[in-house]
């Protein structure tokens, strides 16, 4: 556990991850755990601070997310936003009720500047609301020190306490200053010394990982992603070659990627390596299936039984490996957050896992954060900034029911695609990209005859850290030049679309 932390309490807020992802920018650690999270776990954390995140929910609502009053009572500063100010309101004795005007936006607000929370904000700034209540009457001891033309208690602290909270999201890109001021509640407020860096992250985790593990076996799921592969040389790390790295080939991989994956691992690194053709298993078991959902936990069950399978071959084995990161932890729900998608590494597990422990050493990191990671580790920059694939594969970008034949006509558009944003100098520049084959058929032209084949759509989003993204604006001679190739080269496609649609409102994937 790292020495320094502060603890982000989750209400159901959309942009909990987002806050976690801010305060880590300011080098300070911090984790998300939900709001019901007992006091005694809190005191035993001893964080040197607490957030307490936004929510959908009404505060005076009966089954309202809220938390022990004496939280408060701790020495440990917090700071509400939006929901978690609220609440801090109404436990403190203060009153909320229903705003006369709903903000929900870009917002003017004027700032105390002299109070800690603001210092170096301008005395006017643009803040992001979203609310349809609002604080009425502060709580003994609290007094105001921001407001907006229509929200007279925009911000407010309790400077004895330790007690700070406001009514907007500093944590989004739409409040300007409001890194800075999450800067001022961690640096000024909490006095956290900004000192945590990913080299001492990796090597923490290497040391707490070879102490868990002690002398036991370790069976890893490896699907040559930049996640699992992170993971993986992580623990050899810890504990070398009692770690067995097992890669089971679905046949959902994008193209050459079965191959490529075991050369590097059988030849750049010292680990026990056994790679599983398993195929035709996994297109037997997903025949007929068009859920998505349906499609992540037969992927995830079969994936578990493979690798039990693989265990029983090689003797007792009392740890599994899987290269689940915080997205997937939060976006699968965490405590009274909504369930956003299952994940395979998260909700696709089955009930049953004939293993002694399941252990996600990046549970903790984001997207960025791992690949940080991974070069730390002396993982090769081609591996490390790996387009991201995830654990269904192709499964989740084929729409409706999966084939051996869409499979091979995705990977081959995935191919053509990949290689000209490759060769145009945006692979490094674009967050993720990939071709999607859709369940769409429509009429087209090829020489003098009618054709009625599939429409793939191109995937390309820019993104700091997987939780919000926008479309890539790809030059349109690039387009064209892809367009071209894939309904030329790719058997069964006569059509091509581009997916302009940022996250939120839709995900980075399809399915």
């Amino acid at each position: 556990m790292e020495k320094e932390m502060v603890i982000v309490l989750d209400f159901g807020g959309q942009y909990n991850q987002l806050i976690a992802r801010r305060v880590r920018e300011c080098n300070v650690y911090c984790e998300v755990m939900p709001c019901n999270t007992p006091l005694e776990k809190v005191k035993e954390l001893n964080p040197k601070g607490i957030i307490f995140t936004g929510g959908p929910a009404n505060v005076y609502a009966e089954a309202a997310p809220s938390c022990d009053k004496e939280i408060f009572c701790l020495g440990i500063p917090v700071l509400g936003i939006c929901y978690g100010a609220q609440l801090m309101m109404q436990l403190l004795g203060g009153k909320v009720g229903q705003a006369p005007v709903r903000e929900y936006g870009r917002t003017e607000i004027m700032v105390d500047s002299s109070a800690q929370l603001f210092k170096e904000v301008s005395d006017k700034t643009i803040c992001w609301m979203s609310h349809t209540n609002y604080i009425v009457e502060l709580a003994e001891g609290f007094e105001v020190i921001a407001h907006s033309d229509s929200c007279p208690i925009a911000a407010l602290q309790n400077v004895d306490r330790n007690l700070y909270a406001v009514q907007f999201h500093p944590e989004v890109v739409h409040t300007p200053e409001g890194s800075k001021m999450l800067n001022n509640f961690l640096l000024e407020i909490c006095n956290c010394s900004a000192s945590w860096r990913m080299d001492s992250f990796v090597e923490t985790s290497v040391a707490g990982l070879r102490e868990k593990i002690g002398d036991k076996k370790v069976l890893c799921a490896l699907s040559g992603g930049v996640d699992s592969s992170v993971a993986a040389v992580m623990i050899s790390k810890a504990v070398g070659k009692q770690l067995t790295c097992i890669f089971v080939d679905h046949g959902l991989l994008r193209k050459n990627e079965g191959d490529e994956v075991e050369q590097i691992f059988t030849t750049q690194f010292d680990v026990n390596f056994i790679r599983v053709n398993a195929q035709q298993r996994f297109y037997d078991k997903l025949a007929g299936v068009s859920d998505p959902e349906t499609k992540r936990k037969i992927i995830g069950e079969e994936f578990i039984r493979v690798f039990e399978e693989e265990a029983k071959r090689i003797g007792t084995v009392d740890y599994l490996v899987q290269g689940t990161i915080y997205p997937d932890i939060i976006e699968s729900g965490l405590g009274d957050s909504a369930v956003i998608k299952s994940h395979h590494n998260v909700g696709g597990l089955p009930d049953y896992v004939d293993f002694k422990e399941i252990i996600e050493p990046l549970r903790l990191l984001f997207k960025d954060e791992v690949r940080k990671a991974g070069l730390e580790l002396g993982i090769p920059k081609k591996l490390v900034f790996r387009q991201p694939f995830p654990g269904p594969g192709l499964a989740i970008r084929i729409i409706g029911d999966i084939t051996p034949e869409k499979v091979a006509i995705l990977q081959d558009a995935d191919y053509i695609y990949r290689e000209e944003i490759a060769n145009a100098g945006l692979d490094r520049e674009i967050g993720q990209y990939f071709a999607v084959l859709t369940n769409l058929k429509s009429v087209g032209v090829m020489g003098d005859e009618r054709t009625y084949d599939y429409t793939v759509a191109l995937r390309a989003v820019t993104t700091s850290d997987f939780m919000t993204a926008e479309f890539a604006e790809l030059p349109w001679d690039l387009l064209g030049r892809i367009s071209n190739r894939i309904v030329n080269e790719v058997k069964h496609v006569n059509r091509i679309c581009y997916d302009i649609t940022g996250k939120p409102p839709a995900t980075i994937e399809f399915e």
